[in-house]
């Protein structure tokens, strides 16, 4: 057999091995193992686990994932999110559709000090479905609030997603941090109006709340100094050049641990609980990236990047046509199958195609980011939905998924801005 159709066996075998769910780090390593040793031989295969395991595992610029990982849950425990929550429902609780806007709001403030989309639905959900739900909010509209507002913790940094991106895409990890603020600011705007609009035209679907003096509004703020003044120095001090993005990611951990501590809400039995999830956050980014680095290595020596770049880049039509065939792809596999794993495993195809059509790979790492984020919440298998159903029992599934088509055209808009205006993404990282 040819190269090229050995390549997509072991592609089409390890997307066989994730449908039956097998952990995804071996189901991309094991039919790329088994792929370079009939290509090559044990020797190619024991330089591709030299160069790529053993040399990126003791890189320093992975430690940057392990701190950011531990700032968050640090974060967490901190009770930062119910604080933030509350803020924002003082704010905006009395406006119709108000919580709504409080859950994103939060949610917005409370990724940048998580890098997790997960997180921030988990921590979120549990405190806002109630609020929501007691003050008569509709369920589709809570939902859709809740898993939308959880999607901003991948994109505002810090972003364990993006600092992954680079690592493969052999990009600054600084830069790419910075390029997802604004387009994260962009994309909690988007979902505010997206909440504003549907309360306008279902008026049933949110009631007006409670009402607050400016005096409870202004006390309010003091909840979340903390959490501003730690992503300010971190974000800030990385963006002046202060630090780099391991340094920035340690400082913010030790950033989290003061907060921590000075709210008195770490316990030796919460401490030894902030580091055993750490560690297996850690271990099960680290397993996954590095298998994507073997698969990467696999799929380059079968020469498909080649031949499809060629074909594509032969073909008679704008880049335009094939950044949106992208884009599809993407939303397709990420309706159907883990939106991380379909990510990494075509990374090695997309990348060189993006970069032969001129594409800034920054830039596209940004737009991985928000497709990534429409994966989170789409319909069958979004993440976030069911991580919201697991925390807020009297959301069935039903009405959390209906919810999610209403915030998954705000996302569909942001990717067009951000194509027809670059710079959104590009300004930031141009001026580190």
């Amino acid at each position: 057999m040819s190269d090229p159709i050995v390549g997509v066996m072991c592609i089409l075998a390890m997307f066989l091995l994730l449908t039956l769910r097998v952990p995804i780090a071996f189901s991309m390593a094991l039919p790329a193992i088994l792929g370079i040793l009939y290509l090559k031989n044990w020797n190619v295969l024991a330089n591709v686990i030299d160069t790529t395991v053993m040399n990126n595992s003791l890189d320093y610029i992975m430690t940057t994932i392990a701190m950011f990982v531990l700032m968050g849950e640090l974060m967490n425990v901190s009770g930062i999110s119910g604080e933030l929550y509350r803020t924002f429902k003082i704010w905006f609780g009395k406006l119709r559709g108000g919580m709504g806007i409080a859950t994103i709001s939060a949610s917005a403030v409370f990724a940048a000090s998580s890098g997790s989309s997960l997180a921030t639905t988990a921590s979120l959900g549990t405190i806002a479905s109630k609020e929501m739900l007691k003050n008569n909010y509709s369920k589709t509209l809570t939902s859709g609030s809740i898993i939308a507002g959880g999607t901003l913790g991948i994109m505002i940094p810090p972003s364990t997603f993006m600092i992954l991106y680079g690592v493969i895409a052999q990009q600054h990890i600084g830069k790419l941090l910075l390029a997802g603020l604004v387009p994260g600011i962009l994309l909690a705007l988007l979902y505010i109006l997206t909440v504003m609009i549907i309360v306008s035209i279902n008026p049933q679907a949110a009631q007006k709340g409670e009402h607050f003096t400016w005096k409870q509004r202004f006390q309010s703020i003091s909840s979340i100094f903390a959490v501003t003044i730690l992503f300010i120095f971190v974000i800030g001090g990385l963006y002046v050049g202060l630090f780099g993005p391991t340094e920035a990611a340690s400082m913010g951990a030790f950033g989290a641990l003061i907060i921590a501590l000075f709210k008195r809400s770490l316990t030796v039995k919460k401490a030894i609980d902030v580091l055993s999830r750490t560690l297996k956050t850690v271990g099960f980014l680290f397993a996954i990236l590095l298998s994507a680095l073997i698969l990467n290595s696999f799929i380059v020596q079968s020469g498909i990047p080649t031949i499809l770049n060629n074909f594509l880049t032969g073909l008679a039509v704008a880049p335009v046509v094939i950044f949106i065939l992208i884009v599809f792809i993407y939303i397709i596999l990420g309706a159907f199958m883990d939106a991380m794993a379909a990510m990494l495993v075509t990374f090695p195809i997309v990348l060189p195609l993006i970069e032969s059509l001129g594409y800034d790979l920054i830039w596209f790492g940004v737009v991985m980011c928000i497709l990534m984020e429409l994966a989170l919440i789409s319909p069958p298998i979004g993440m976030n939905a069911f991580i919201l159903n697991g925390v807020a029992n009297e959301l069935k599934l039903t009405d959390i998924f209906k919810g999610s088509f209403l915030f998954i055209l705000p996302i569909l808009a942001l990717i067009i801005i951000v194509y027809l205006f670059p710079q959104i993404i590009l300004f930031l990282p141009n001026h580190l």
